[in-house]
């Protein structure tokens, strides 16, 4: 119980406190959530990806194994929350948003946080690996997933083209294998904008939960917020075994699998019209209940 205590006190809560702020300052700021969340999808995720990947120093062989099992961990969750989808006879667009809401964990900003305050410095380089594999793979799975469910596969092909964050991907690994100096004007402005990343999605979280004063409790969203608190973090958990990871690089990845739906993933479904309403829902509960699930999930790892 002392140790539930401390993890909630000492790690959950100088995070989410953040996002508390945003939800008591941004009515009386007048600030509105659709403006941050679109700098950080188009410029301050970028930078931030641009940064861990040209900046990675982990040895090639544990960093492809850490890619192996993050990416294999979220493709299988993509599947059985598509097939959970099927099964209950759900409409194209929520099946999308199940593997949507399945996929893409708020692994930045929350994950990065919380990892380093309970992991310590030494899981902060795995953790952004997995940042990094999770939001390419998610962003793939999700603009596919929307695609499909309003375009087809030429829906999907172009949404995944106009991503930002895998814009900068292809340069971040150019610099990394090429040994690629970066003028120190452009290295630091895009230093500064990375580092803006967290704090500013944590403050725009909670000007979403301001927002969304209306939150649906179906059925749909306690099974959908489940998936993503429980299920995800459970396949992480099995499908780590085989890849014979370190200690740290298996709680840091299981942490990151467990993470609440990202609110990338509502400013997609909002963009492509995928049951935004429902989504968002999604968002807030398991953003509430991952408190107590997080904390259980660090005392267990």
């Amino acid at each position: 119980m002392t140790e539930l205590f401390s993890v909630f006190l000492n790690v959950i809560l100088p995070v989410f406190s953040i996002v508390v702020l945003g939800y008591l300052l941004g009515g009386r700021l007048e600030l509105q959530a659709r403006t941050l969340t679109r700098v950080a999808y188009y410029v301050f995720v970028p930078a931030f990806i641009f940064q861990a990947i040209s900046g990675s120093q982990v040895p090639l062989d544990s960093a492809l194994k850490m890619l192996g099992f993050i990416i294999a961990t979220h493709l299988l969750a993509a599947a059985v929350a598509g097939g959970i989808g099927r099964l209950l006879g759900r409409s194209r667009e929520m099946i999308a948003a199940f593997v949507m809401i399945a996929v893409f964990g708020n692994v930045g900003n929350y994950g990065l946080a919380l990892i380093g305050f309970r992991l310590g410095e030494t899981a902060i380089a795995p953790a952004t690996i997995y940042f990094v594999a999770i939001t390419i793979t998610a962003f793939i799975v999700c603009v596919g997933a929307a695609g499909w469910a309003r375009g087809g596969s030429k829906g999907a092909f172009w949404g995944l083209l106009k991503t930002p964050a895998l814009w900068a991907t292809p340069p971040a690994l150019l610099v990394s294998a090429g040994g690629i100096t970066v003028p120190l004007m452009l290295s630091r402005m895009i230093g500064l904008l990375a580092e803006a990343m967290i704090p500013v999605m944590l403050f725009a979280l909670g000007l979403q939960l301001l927002e969304q004063r209306r939150v649906v409790f179906s059925g749909d969203v306690l099974l959908a917020s489940g998936i993503r608190l429980l299920l995800v973090p459970a396949i992480a958990f099995v499908v780590a075994i085989p890849f014979a990871l370190s200690s740290v690089e298996t709680a840091a990845g299981i942490l990151q699998a467990g993470m609440p739906t990202a609110i990338l993933v509502a400013i997609i479904a909002k963009e492509n019209d995928i049951v935004p309403d429902f989504v968002t829902s999604v968002v807030v509960v398991s953003t509430l209940a991952s408190l107590i699930t997080l904390t259980l999930l660090m005392v267990i790892l």
